[in-house]
């Protein structure tokens, strides 16, 4: 910095401010200082900076699944808020693996990183704790199950699940299939929660849903349900997958095997991805902008490291609403009047 400051005839204390607090410094000296910087190749040192008690400009953002469209948009929702404060991001993928998850929570405390946005794979909260423990900074992401002691953004799932259910139930459905995730994810749990809801809401047995399990939430393991649900004694007419990713599998298994959308079944998804509008059959599904999730969770985050102490922090628990987007892959239940034509004629 002093050969900076040499280069642009300024004081230390101006090259200091340029960095550390721009605004303080005119815009021509602001730029005689850059053009300093670029002529030398100077590079500042970030662990030079928190070593003197100052807080790191990189934060990290923990996922579950890099691969999934919805865990990517987060990011970029968290790039472009922290971009906007000056920081920059770290970004990991446990794909969803706990041991894995853990091994970044150890590399993180390693860093000195300013924080930490996480999209939990270990459901024990043993990633969370260990991260608090070493008093590092968390929002914790997509994940329903809010703490008083913790800053969490999360869209409420259960209403979600709730408007699927409603769609299908008012055009008319009376058998439907929900093809869940992984068991243990509380998104998956919370979306089947408000399919019931739905049902107990319109007054119908809870046998008016049957549930097809699914090990991942991938186009793999739609098309896997996909074939089971094809192997039932009758197909159900409408069918609710717990992720976008799910249902274009399935409506691939469904193609493949003659059955039309949404003349034969009315198919839904779930969070809205960039390939529900693009599928074959535009999707019909639940948006969850996850754009706007990481850049709320950056936004709580930036609020919590930037507080003059912990104890003027409040953590808060925000939870989005999510709306329906409604396509062509779902409309009225005409089976049976289609069956009943052909028998009358």
């Amino acid at each position: 910095m002093v050969d900076v400051a040499q280069e642009a005839d300024v004081s230390l204390g101006t090259v200091s401010n340029v960095f550390n607090q721009p605004e303080r410094v005119s815009p021509a000296t602001r730029q005689r200082v850059q053009d300093a910087i670029d002529r030398l190749g100077y590079v500042r040192s970030e662990s030079a900076r928190t070593l003197r008690g100052r807080p790191s400009r990189i934060m990290a953002v923990l996922v579950h699944d890099l691969a999934n469209p919805f865990c990517i948009a987060l990011v970029h929702g968290a790039e472009q808020a922290a971009r906007r404060a000056g920081l920059g991001i770290m970004v990991c993928n446990s794909a969803g693996d706990p041991a894995e998850e853990a091994r970044y929570v150890a590399l993180l405390s390693e860093h000195q990183i300013r924080g930490a946005l996480i999209t939990p794979a270990d459901p024990s909260g043993r990633s969370i704790a260990a991260l608090q423990d070493r008093g590092i900074p968390l929002v914790v992401v997509d994940d329903c199950k809010a703490r008083n002691d913790l800053c969490s953004v999360a869209f409420d799932d259960v209403l979600g699940g709730e408007m699927a259910a409603h769609h299908l139930l008012q055009a008319g459905h009376r058998s439907i299939a929900f093809v869940s995730g992984p068991g243990y994810l509380p998104q998956v749990q919370s979306r089947l929660q408000g399919v019931l809801k739905a049902v107990a809401q319109a007054r119908l047995p809870a046998s008016v849903i049957s549930e097809v399990d699914g090990d991942a939430l991938t186009v793999a393991a739609g098309r896997d349900a996909g074939a089971r649900l094809l192997g039932m004694n009758e197909l159900p007419t409408g069918i609710f997958c717990a992720n976008d990713l799910l249902a274009v599998g399935v409506l691939q298994a469904l193609f493949e095997a003659g059955i039309h959308v949404p003349e034969d079944v009315s198919l839904i998804g779930y969070d809205d991805i960039d390939h529900a509008a693009a599928a074959t059959v535009p999707l019909t599904s639940v948006r969850r902008p996850a754009r706007l999730m990481g850049a709320t969770a950056t936004s709580l985050l930036i609020a919590k490291t930037s507080s003059a102490s912990s104890t003027q922090h409040r953590h808060q628990q925000i939870t989005l609403r999510p709306e329906l987007a409604v396509r062509r892959s779902t409309t009225l239940h005409r089976r049976q009047s289609r069956a009943t034509s052909a028998t009358t004629a």
